[in-house]
């Protein structure tokens, strides 16, 4: 017999950290595009006595892991519950630790409308995560990304289906 999923109902405070998480990971990865830090695969020429151990302040690269870009992945798709552009920039600014004038200056909404909607963006998230996907629904719940079936994958099956009835 198989093992049964339970359901994973997150509170707001872990959709707003994994969020968070989601938006150190992003910065965490590497540039693809764009300028190159100056760099050869020679090690760096001493140039004096004083540079040789250490005296200069280390520069360490930390680049996420697999599971940590499959979470970071998985809360991005969180965004596309929401229905209004403006709640996406408000919710994803803060887990990138905006602070509010920006973000308000941004979405033009005062500080106190801005998370109001902050907060009930947070909450439809969480609402929509706990119920079962609705059909047309856009958005992916946690089972959904457990068995593997995102968005683009269930909507192509059911245009294959819609397809092969009409035929």
């Amino acid at each position: 017999m198989g093992k049964k999923r339970e359901k994973v109902i997150l509170t707001v405070v872990e959709i707003e950290d994994r969020l968070e998480e989601a938006a150190l990971t992003l910065r965490r990865l590497p540039a693809k595009d764009g300028p190159r830090e100056y760099g050869s695969s020679w090690p760096d020429v001493v140039r004096s006595r004083f540079t040789a151990y250490g005296f200069e302040e280390a520069r360490m690269r930390v680049v996420p892991s697999a599971a940590q870009i499959q979470r970071m992945e998985e809360a991005i798709d969180w965004l596309r519950l929401l229905e209004r552009p403006e709640d996406r920039h408000i919710v994803w600014m803060r887990a990138e630790n905006y602070r509010w004038r920006p973000i308000c200056s941004r979405v033009g909404f005062s500080r106190a409308h801005a998370w109001r909607r902050w907060s009930a963006a947070l909450l439809t998230i969480q609402k929509r995560l706990a119920k079962p996907a609705a059909r047309g629904e856009t958005g992916m719940g946690l089972s959904d990304r457990a068995t593997g079936m995102g968005g683009a994958t269930k909507n192509a099956q059911g245009a294959r289906k819609r397809v092969a009835g009409r035929v």
